[in-house]
């Protein structure tokens, strides 16, 4: 308990501290959106840049850990929408945002903290490869669905040029995409270079969660409560038991890798689903919620699924 108090209590005190800057109005009315913009065109770029480049490409494509991980995700998102389509209506993109507000943990910021105090140099390793996942898979699915829902062109062709321009544009993408090139090459990045990258990167979880309190000001949390509840419910339960059941049934796995998937797959939304709304002005006012919900709630969750796997 107090491992995860101690990673998510500070999550809470950065939100804190930017709802109190918007609401004194201490950086005026369009900080909220100047800072996402830094988190997503430069700090978060730089970040996976550096972390990607740090990874040995050969183990980064663990594929039973991939399977447990990657595959939970795909399940409960193909359950979020679905759920979505029939009762919270909403167009591709709410649909999209929806599905992966159920399924994107915040492993950047909690979950390596977490697995390295529960399992030492042995939980860094599935951590980072969990924030590629998320990085290079989860983020080009997620603008690639946005993207679809946006274009203006008729016709498939069209359509799908569209998607494959905004994918391929996206500097999330691309960051990630670069840093597992360069892994490939086997080649250290330049010192520079990775002091650019790491000084630039740090900044953005906490200057995303900042900019997450800066939008609440004036606004409910409570606003779409049940929409809310069913994907807090998705993202905090039904994720890691998917997790759990697919290594005990499909991809077997080391002891410390299938505690780190359910772990992993246990942390609240992260706050890049956030960077991603705002970014396209869609789905904002849920993901919020459910990001900060799911962060206040996960206290119990995670704790409960360290204790089962990290006794004593």
């Amino acid at each position: 308990m107090h491992a995860v108090l101690n990673v998510a209590l500070p999550v809470f005190a950065i939100m804190l501290a930017g709802y109190l800057a918007g609401r004194f109005g201490v950086l005026g009315p369009q900080a909220s959106e100047v800072l996402n913009r830094f988190v997503y065109y430069a700090a978060l770029p730089a970040l996976f840049v550096v972390s990607m480049a740090r990874v040995p490409a050969g183990e980064v494509f663990n594929l039973n850990f991939i399977g447990v991980f990657f595959g939970a995700q795909v399940l409960t998102w193909a359950v979020a929408m679905a759920a979505a389509q029939i009762a919270f209506r909403g167009g591709a993109a709410e649909v999209g945002l929806h599905g992966l507000s159920a399924i994107f943990s915040n492993t950047g910021y909690m979950g390596i903290p977490l697995l390295i105090l529960a399992f030492g140099d042995d939980g860094t390793l599935p951590a980072i490869i969990a924030t590629v996942i998320n990085g290079a898979l989860n983020m080009a699915i997620g603008i690639a669905i946005i993207e679809m829902d946006l274009s203006t062109r008729t016709g498939a062709a069209g359509v799908l040029r569209d998607v494959v321009v905004g994918v391929v544009r996206s500097p999330l993408v691309l960051s990630a995409v670069g840093g597992l090139a360069w892994s490939a090459t086997g080649w250290p990045l330049p010192t520079p270079v990775e002091n650019f990258c790491s000084t630039i990167g740090a900044a953005a979880s906490p200057a995303a969660l900042f900019a997450m309190g800066l939008f609440l000001v004036g606004r409910k949390v409570t606003a779409g409560l049940g929409e809310v509840s069913w994907l807090v419910l998705l993202k905090l339960v039904v994720n890691p038991l998917i997790a759990f059941w697919l290594a005990a049934t499909l991809f077997p796995l080391q002891p410390v890798w299938i505690a780190s998937a359910v772990i992993l797959s246990a942390l609240p939304t992260g706050a890049l689903v956030f960077v991603l709304a705002q970014k396209y002005d869609v789905y904002l006012q849920r993901s919020t919620s459910v990001i900060l919900i799911s962060t206040l709630l996960s206290v119990l969750t995670v704790s409960a699924a360290m204790v089962y796997y990290v006794p004593g």
